[in-house]
């Protein structure tokens, strides 16, 4: 076994054109990590056709960065109908697609067009688990670039989930395979764990699980350039050298010897590969050995070194996010749920013939994504129901202020494709829209719901495994509750954050400490002349990682116009009112940060009883078609 300083004298020697890490010390061994990579099926790069990028993207993504690039390099065409595509992003990250045809020089996934895509770098932590990891990494970085929110999935799923000990090696066509037949969940669901332990994953694994469809192999290096620059990452092998476990910075390349003796090959291994660089000559990668490894756990190969281009790397499109995932990402009368060829269609519960319930959807792949009526149900309702989507399956679930005061919940049957009705419950003198969301206590999560009554306090209830249960009243002098509940990233359990409206005309942001004793408290007050019930969101402006709270996104009438504020989560903390637009708008009723890039999308309730779409994207706030009456 060579020791650091004697590497060192090597690369130096050598003029190598990368560095020894700068933790270790000359003194210290080569440090040795696990592996874990079997070839086994692997696709041979030069056996693999040429990819038909123009049948592959066919289907216009919703990210627009994505659709210039494909529009540019001549792999798709603009369609007539098709939202326009506008680049700019609130932090002034314009992008310039460049000549026809020409891939750009260099693509890194880990921070482009001004977005983060990448999530966090992962430890195998001495297990023989590469390819789970890498093909945990490949779908969370694909959730990310074609739904636009962070995903947090579990290495610890697939490996125990394909009956995997430590010590075997695995394939990462294998794994991919698996996923593809059963979903990956979160960690939550089922841990990552070294230790070789039974799966037993929570029994509401079916509806917290990414779906994929089937994985492409992708063979000449032309064609992987191609994929990274228009679709996303790709799961790569490589030949894992005794020197790579030194790696630094720079663009690695093996070395022959060591101080004159020979270089051990120490196995195959499996990484993401999160981009290229042409100047460089080189794949920039992520691999699975923890920050401490390389340069904040990321590298650079040399192309073609190790046989890193021997064998096809993998790629994804057209996953198909879990409930979970996108949780956070909407509040009330509207979801983007995973129906549609994209997974991406707009789902929508409102008010018809009086106290009925419509259930509305759009198709968000069609042109011009027409509105369609669904059916109808209910004879009760108030308002426009609260909903979401939710673990049980799948099934949307809505909750609404009914005409004699109460809480009535329905459900849509995933497995019958029908509506049911959960039954009437809550406080017997609600006066105010429910805010409505399934939490992540117990599994499935409870239900959480929080709505005014007619003391003007704040009343919560959850419903767990033994019904609906009255919680606490808190508050005073509340004039309107809303579709404002969310549950957040702060706090280790994920704090309660909901928005009132006071009888002053100011808002209130309320949150409950989930970590210590779950108690609601007031914080800041903000806004003024509020006659009418906020909608609030935690989407992704703000989150750098899958890890970090996203800024807080809000939307309320007033004066006929809408209010759209936000709390800079990442920052300050402090809520700021970014603009004001619409007209004739009575409330708020719907806001949705989904598939299409990082755009806001909005329903609001006309002065007429209509309903209206608006959308925000880098270029600001649009004024979309009026969808019908509620």
């Amino acid at each position: 076994m060579a020791d650091i300083k004697t590497l060192r004298k090597t690369l130096l020697s050598n003029k190598a054109s990368w560095s020894v890490n700068k933790k270790l010390l000359d003194i210290d061994e080569i440090p040795k990590y696990t592996t874990g990579a079997s070839d086994e099926n692997l696709a041979i790069s030069s056996d693999v056709k040429k990819m038909d990028f123009n049948k592959l993207l066919a289907e216009a993504p919703g990210n627009p960065f994505l659709r210039s690039r494909q529009i540019a390099m001549g792999l798709s065409k603009a369609r007539a109908g098709e939202r326009e595509i506008s680049l700019g992003t609130p932090h002034g990250a314009d992008y310039e697609p460049g000549p026809l045809g020409a891939l750009p020089g260099s693509v890194d996934w880990r921070s482009r067009w001004g977005w983060p895509w990448i999530t966090t770098v992962r430890d195998q932590n001495g297990c023989n688990a590469c390819w789970a990891f890498a093909a945990t990494a490949l779908v969370e970085a694909m959730v990310r670039v074609e739904h636009a929110v962070w995903c947090t999935r579990s290495e610890g799923d697939v490996h125990k989930g394909m009956g995997a000990k430590c010590a075997n090696l695995g394939n990462i066509g294998s794994a991919l395979d698996w996923i593809k037949n059963n979903g990956l969940a979160d960690p939550d669901c089922f841990p990552w764990t070294t230790s070789d332990i039974a799966y037993a994953p929570t029994g509401d694994r079916n509806g917290r699980t990414v779906k994929i469809p089937a994985y492409s192999a992708v063979g000449s290096v032309q064609d992987q350039k191609t994929w990274l620059d228009s679709v996303g990452p790709l799961a790569t092998w490589f030949g894992v050298w005794h020197d790579f476990f030194a790696y630094g910075s720079g663009v690695y390349h093996k070395q022959a010897t060591i101080g004159g003796q020979p270089n051990h090959y120490e196995g195959g291994h499996f990484m993401l590969v999160v981009g290229y660089d042409d100047s460089a000559q080189c794949w920039i990668v992520k691999n699975s050995w923890g920050t401490g490894w390389g340069q904040g756990g990321y590298g650079r190969i040399g192309y073609g070194e190790c046989d890193i281009d021997k064998y096809a790397k993998y790629g994804l499109k057209g996953n198909n996010p879990d409930p979970w995932t996108k949780s956070r990402m909407h509040s009330g009368n509207m979801i983007e749920s995973g129906n549609g060829s994209l997974h991406r269609n707009f789902e929508m519960l409102a008010t018809a013939n009086g106290t009925q319930i419509r259930h509305w959807w759009r198709d968000n792949q069609a042109a011009g994504f027409p509105w369609v009526q669904g059916s109808l149900f209910g004879n009760d309702a108030a308002c426009c129901p609260t909903f979401t989507s939710t673990t049980f399956n799948r099934n949307f679930e809505s909750v609404h202020l009914t005409t004699g005061k109460r809480l009535h919940h329905w459900y849509f049957d995933q497995a019958g494709s029908v509506w049911r009705d959960g039954g009437i419950f809550g406080p017997t003198d609600a006066a105010g829209v429910p805010g409505f969301i399934q939490g992540n206590y117990n599994a499935p999560g409870n239900f959480e719901v929080v709505v005014r009554t007619a003391d003007q306090k704040l009343n919560h209830w959850c419903r767990d495994g033994g019904g609906w249960h009255d919680g606490v009243r808190f508050a005073s002098g509340v004039a309107f509750s809303g579709p404002s509940l969310l549950q957040s990233h702060y706090g280790a359990k994920g704090n309660f954050e909901l928005v009132c409206v006071l009888n002053s005309g100011k808002m209130q942001h309320w949150w409950r400490d989930n970590d210590h004793g779950m108690v609601w408290k007031s914080s800041s007050s903000f806004g003024s002349g509020i006659q009418s019930p906020p909608c609030m969101i935690e989407g992704q402006y703000g989150a750098a990682s899958e890890k970090n709270v996203g800024n807080f996104e809000l939307c309320v009438a007033a004066g006929g116009k809408v209010q759209h504020w936000w709390k800079a989560n990442y920052s300050d903390g402090k809520w700021k009112n970014s603009a004001t637009f619409g007209h004739d708008v009575s409330s708020v009723v719907a806001l949705v940060e989904g598939s299409f890039s990082f755009n806001l999308e909005l329903i609001v309730l006309r002065t007429d009883k209509k309903l209206q779409h608006y959308w925000r994207d880098g270029a600001g706030w649009h004024e979309g078609p009026i969808i019908g009456s509620a």
